[in-house]
């Protein structure tokens, strides 16, 4: 007796076929993370079955990781210590975060403009417009961590987008948070921060690393003698205070 082939809705290898394509047009959210099983079932009108094998071979290929509780995201699985970020994050300053970034943020502009897809510039841009287009402190710290994840991204390293993930963690502390809106406050601060943005991207766009580099070194010098500064003006008020 002839075993019938399953249908369309029903072929794990169709499927397969349907989610690599998802994937290569980047058609899931700006956290990397993929709509659930259901929504792809209606989306791709495929069954559940033939989407879960399609995941599994996906996951063995390391293209996607799957967090319990949480769903399905794009890129290989982080490594455990990804969970300790909060106490990471806890045991450091904004000095050493700085320090950091100089270290890791001009080189992964440089390995941009020599690996960006015009797609990715696009995408740098419309960041940098989101920024300027702000008027609340929250949405200029979301747009400028974006922005700044997006070059790293396009820098094509996962191993430096790790690095850059956990130091942009600290973005999400409250206290750093604040030391930056203060700073931003100094006059020209934010004019001078967008006016860097668009020369890293410029230069990422026209393929020139070095120029790249330096931009985004420059960048990071302002913003933290801005810090600095903010700072120590935080520290002689406190000593000036009964």
């Amino acid at each position: 007796m002839t075993t019938p082939l399953p249908s369309a809705s029903d072929n794990a290898n169709y499927a397969l076929e349907r989610l690599r394509e998802l994937l290569s047009h980047g058609e899931v959210d700006e956290d990397g993370k993929l709509p659930t099983e259901r929504a792809l079932c209606e989306t791709l009108g495929l069954g559940r079955r033939a989407i879960r094998q399609a995941l599994e071979v996906l996951e063995a290929e390391g293209l996607i990781w799957r967090r319990q509780g949480s769903g399905t995201y794009l890129g290989p699985k982080p490594s455990d210590w990804h969970d300790h970020l909060g106490e990471i994050v806890a045991g450091t300053n904004f000095m050493e975060i700085m320090e950091v970034r100089l270290r890791i943020e001009p080189q992964l502009a440089q390995l941009a403009a020599l690996r960006a897809k015009p797609a990715d510039v696009e995408r740098m841009r419309e960041l940098a417009a989101k920024i300027t287009q702000s008027g609340d402190p929250d949405s200029k710290e979301l747009w400028d961590g974006a922005l700044h994840r997006q070059i790293a991204l396009s820098a094509g390293n996962q191993l430096f987008l790790s690095l850059f993930d956990v130091v942009n963690r600290v973005r999400q502390d409250e206290a750093w948070q604040a030391i930056r809106e203060r700073a931003r406050s100094v006059a020209g601060t934010m004019s001078l921060s967008n006016s860097q943005h668009d020369m890293i991207i410029e230069a990422i766009a026209a393929r020139d690393p070095g120029r790249a580099g330096e931009a985004m070194r420059q960048h990071l010098l302002m913003l933290q003698e801005r810090l600095v500064r903010q700072t120590s003006m935080d520290h002689q008020l406190e000593a000036s205070t009964p």
